[in-house]
């Protein structure tokens, strides 16, 4: 969605506008506009010269630097997008009250476009009531929000406040600027799953995978965006987005009951978690201990989910696979499209870079039940749940 947009960046006086330099550059290789607004604070921490550099024209930062009479009506009307990154709790205050202190905060007042801030800030100073009474006041008003992320903060303390992952803010740029012919979900009901499964040997200890869920999660959000009414089934606890339902799971057991009994009423499922395939028999009641020997642990079969739901399948129903493969992954894929009487599946190479397990990338290869084959080069996870979601439609479209 980027190709030929513009996007006004505004950059704010905050330690995470280091991490709107990488927004920026995101944002021009999609193919977007990108004007930089920073202001004074915004330039104790970054160059104005690293902007100039990588955006589409050069960095603006103050009402009075530009032969042009009105720079920020002239910024804000052309603007398809408005986005703030990092938004300091001086920013957001400023703009909650209408007061145009700045370029910046003249701009914000001055669009029509889409808003999308992006608050970074110290924990307390994210948890303030002030600072929460401004985002829901600004929300009210139709301005969209990527909420910080908990880590580590400047100063070395853990908490709330982290700017969100350049990667997120970008797909949710790209979401806000998705024109009403992608809602092409619209009223469909979707059941997405993500995430690894758990399955205890004992309190303590688990047999597991090293799936993140973020691909499923990204799956669920760009179904939400095009009209889907989503449920999800995550092992996960990434923050989702308000109208999800999200259902909390562990085992292998426990995503079963969870999708097959909601498998039904769906009209598309796409099965994006990595469920075990084994278990042990019985989980010890304790811990095991090494000083009492090798212990025996002895496995069965979970349950396949994805062949059961191909199985049971209703009229009209579309059902989605994934496959993480580490080598012969189209013939792997294939047979697995096959065997599991399905209509499409999502195959990746999780021993290449960048790809699969705990990254913010992928890299797929999406093969239909009607002999279509697409590759999908390294890409964000949210573009590689929108490639997904156009075959998706396509199927349904063609059926």
């Amino acid at each position: 969605m980027f190709e030929g947009k513009r996007i006004v960046l505004g950059v704010s006086g905050g330690i995470a506008a280091y991490k709107a330099v990488e927004i920026c550059r995101r944002l021009v290789d999609a193919g977007a506009h990108v004007i930089p607004v920073l202001t004074d604070g915004a330039l104790r921490f970054v160059g104005r010269a690293t902007f100039d550099a990588l955006g589409s024209e050069r960095a603006w930062t103050s009402l009075w630097d530009d032969p042009h009479p009105i720079p920020h009506t002239h910024l804000g009307q052309s603007a398809d997008l408005v986005l703030v990154a990092p938004a300091t709790a001086r920013v957001l205050g400023l703009y909650a009250a209408g007061i145009s202190e700045d370029l910046l905060t003249n701009v914000l007042l001055a669009t029509r476009a889409p808003v999308l801030v992006c608050p970074a800030m110290h924990t307390e100073m994210w948890e303030h009531p002030a600072v929460q009474d401004n985002l829901h006041l600004l929300r009210s008003r139709g301005v969209h929000v990527v909420e910080p992320e908990s880590g580590r903060l400047a100063g070395g303390d853990v908490g709330a406040g982290r700017l969100a992952d350049p990667a997120a803010v970008v797909a949710a740029a790209d979401a806000l600027l998705a024109d009403g012919s992608r809602l092409d979900l619209a009223d469909l009901r979707v059941v997405v799953s993500a995430g690894g499964t758990r399955e205890p040997i004992d309190p303590v200890r688990f047999i597991g995978n090293r799936s993140s869920g973020k691909q499923g999660h990204a799956v669920a959000e760009e179904a939400a965006v095009r009209g889907a009414k989503v449920t999800l089934v995550t092992t996960t606890g990434l923050a989702t987005s308000a109208g999800i339902d999200i259902v909390r799971v562990d085992t292998a057991a426990e995503m079963e009951h969870a999708v097959l009994s909601r498998a039904a009423n769906a009209d598309v499922i796409v099965m994006a978690a990595a469920v075990a395939d084994f278990r042990p028999v019985q989980a010890a009641s304790r811990k095991l201990k090494k000083v009492t020997g090798l212990p025996e642990v002895v496995l069965e079969p979970t349950t396949d989910i994805l062949a059961a739901l191909g199985a049971q399948r209703r009229p009209g129903q579309t059902i989605i696979g994934f496959a993480a493969e580490t080598d012969d992954v189209r013939a792997n894929a294939a047979e697995k499209l096959t065997r599991k009487g399905i209509d499409l599946i999502v195959a990746n190479d999780v021993s290449a870079p960048g790809v699969g397990f705990e990254h913010d990338t992928n890299a797929v290869l999406i093969l239909s039940a009607d002999g279509a084959a697409l590759e999908i080069p390294l890409a964000d996870k949210r573009a590689i749940a929108r490639a997904v979601l156009d075959a998706v439609s396509t199927t349904r479209s063609n059926p």
